[in-house]
């Protein structure tokens, strides 16, 4: 393991770094863009904003400060040089941002969207912020040390364990159209199974519902580490349990899909009877 020490000061710096991206770039841009301030990259809902790019270049500045020397992993970086994400296998430490997760609901004017960063230690994840721009408070964990709901007045309140539900009693998060055609029939046939399933198009806001007993699941086709890597160890230091394309602990460096996030382990036993892809 690297010598880093992750420390409650460098938390709460990183926690910091969200906070001012949040009132400087985000939170002044929110029902407040141009058009020209909208752009897409690999389709017509894949959307990127100024406040995307402008978010995630002050976040770097302040990690580069608080960790010199970790590489840091942006999204809107690894659009422009895709071999940023293959050096996590080899960082000593990585910084993994997602400057605006729910960018789409971002740029609709719905209050659905995050900050996630998450710090990684020679291939595990050690911390995982899902920060809210708009409430400007958070929820954080850390590898061994559980996870907490942080606010403004630097109170924070512990959480715990949400509690087991039966199938039929579960609610859970799956987008279906994200994934293959030719799956999502598959998909869609378990859904009345549960009490509910939405899509809130916000990972950040997802795994945050996870942790605070309001959802039992997440089921995603993908699993891009600045999507999940924050939200997976959140889960995990609450008791919960993570399959990353099959019965594997999921791997920032070599993410695999699909992934499942369960926030109570005796609700993940129940669950893995069902094949949500068959």
């Amino acid at each position: 393991m690297n010598d880093l020490s992750l420390t409650e000061q460098l938390c709460d710096g990183l926690i910091e770094a969200a906070r001012l991206a949040g009132r400087q770039e985000i939170m002044p841009r929110f029902r407040n863009l141009a058009p020209e301030m909208v752009d897409t990259k690999s389709g017509p809902d894949d959307l990127v904003t100024i406040a995307d790019t402008r978010a995630e270049a002050v976040i770097g500045e302040a990690v580069r400060a608080l960790m010199p020397d970790a590489l840091i992993v942006g999204e809107e970086a690894v659009e422009e040089d895709p071999t940023l994400l293959t050096r996590v296998a080899e960082a000593p430490a990585a910084v993994i941002i997602d400057p605006i997760d729910g960018t789409a609901n971002f740029a609709a004017g719905l209050a659905v969207f995050g900050v996630i960063l998450s710090v990684v230690i020679d291939r595990v994840p050690v911390f995982g912020l899902l920060y809210d721009p708009v409430m400007d408070d958070w929820i954080a964990g850390a590898k061994g040390q559980g996870a907490w709901f942080g606010r403004p007045d630097h109170t924070r309140s512990p959480l715990s364990m949400p509690t087991a539900r039966p199938v039929d009693q579960c609610r859970g998060f799956i987008s279906t159209s994200i994934f293959e055609a030719d799956a999502q029939p598959a998909i869609a046939a378990t859904l009345p199974r549960f009490r509910r399933v939405l899509n809130l198009r916000c990972s950040c806001h997802e795994y945050r519902m996870l942790a605070t007993g309001h959802g039992e699941f997440i089921l995603s086709p993908g699993a891009k580490p600045w999507d999940h890597t924050a939200g997976t160890l959140i889960v995990e230091e609450l008791g919960g349990r993570i399959e990353a394309g099959g019965p594997y602990p999921y791997d920032p460096a070599h993410p695999k899909g699909p992934i499942l996030a369960v926030a109570n382990r005796d609700t993940a036993l129940a669950l893995s009877d069902w094949n949500f892809s068959r």
